[in-house]
């Protein structure tokens, strides 16, 4: 039972930042003394590629526009760790769910917040200057780093900062989508009345 919020909280972090959790719990596991973390995420070389591969994202998720390309390129890499690395925390606590169980977990809650994260950066990009990605990008990671740090020493607290997380990101989803689509709703109303043309209500 222990890896199950350790599995839910690192499912929505890794549709967040999936390199990040890698690295994280690699590194907690080695020099941290994280006994709840599998040997193998403490590998040198996962370790490398993790870094690696963070470090790319650090910069293409700052970027306008390139994000957004970054977060499709992702909506398959992203679900695909965070069911990974769940079935390896549950291989390496046979008392909690089983692997494809703890996989579907993962992989499910990777899922929902990297869809959150790709819709409201979308959102984002509709006012393009740079400060509102970086600001959001950064709050992202430390949003990942702290859970994932907090999961592994305290995992039920951190399940629930993450179930928190996925709920206020939903809405603030919902939210951006209703004011696109008035926003785009006053727009061909008025390009409408400059033509002449009636508009329907929608």
């Amino acid at each position: 039972m222990n890896a199950i919020p350790l599995i839910f909280t690192s499912g929505w972090a890794s549709g967040v930042n999936a390199y990040a959790v890698v690295l994280l719990l690699g590194l907690l596991g080695r020099f941290g003394d994280a006994g709840s973390v599998p040997p193998v995420l403490e590998r040198t070389d996962v370790l490398v590629a993790a870094g690696v591969l963070f470090l790319c994202e650090a910069v293409f998720d700052k970027i306008p526009y390139v994000d957004s390309v970054w977060d499709a390129i992702h909506t398959v890499i992203r679900p695909i760790a965070g069911a990974t690395v769940g079935a390896l925390l549950a291989s390496h606590d046979p008392g909690s769910l089983g692997e494809v169980a703890a996989g579907a977990v993962g992989g499910t809650t990777a899922l929902v917040s990297h869809g959150i994260k790709a819709s409201l950066r979308m959102a984002i990009n509709t006012s393009p200057e740079p400060a509102s990605n970086i600001a959001v990008s950064l709050l992202e990671d430390l949003s990942v780093a702290g859970l994932v740090v907090l999961a592994v020493f305290h995992p039920w607290i951190a399940a629930t900062g993450a179930a928190v997380l996925l709920v206020l990101g939903g809405l603030l989803v919902w939210f951006a989508v209703t004011r696109i689509r008035r926003f785009l709703q006053r727009r061909r109303e008025r390009r409408a009345a400059r033509a002449g043309v009636p508009v329907a209500a929608g």
